[in-house]
């Protein structure tokens, strides 16, 4: 049966769509991009600042959802740069054991939501 799943310690939708949706023991989250949920404010500043938030924002849903950065077993990250790519990925890789890091594709968009440079969605499993 399909769960949704909300938490108000990331960003509330801007759009048709839930934070993320549990199928089973499935969890999809819909990509995040740097909003501060406490003053629904984009925020962007650097890429790594960017990067931490999304980051923090994916960490609330999962925990909303009663998992960790553990249980993801891959994740898509969207750039409007591939400049940024090693910025990103520094910021990325410090939610991860590299050994049982998620499988993961990164792709160069031409343009994201509100005009951020990063976006993230990761699938998870209990």
């Amino acid at each position: 049966m399909k769960q949704i799943i909300y938490t108000d310690k990331a960003p509330s939708p801007i759009g048709p769509y839930n934070q993320a949706v549990l199928f089973g023991n499935t969890l999809y989250t819909s990509g995040q991009i740097a909003i501060d949920p406490a003053t629904s404010q984009l925020v962007l500043d650097s890429i790594p600042v960017q990067t931490e938030l999304v980051m923090k924002n994916l960490s609330a849903v999962l925990a909303a959802a009663g998992m960790t950065f553990e249980n993801v077993v891959k994740t898509t990250i969207f750039l409007t740069s591939m400049d940024d790519f090693g910025q990103v990925n520094e910021v990325y890789g410090s939610y991860f054991d590299e050994k049982n890091a998620p499988a993961r594709e990164t792709v160069a968009v031409a343009g994201l939501p509100k005009g951020v440079n990063v976006e993230i969605s990761m699938v998870a499993m209990k």
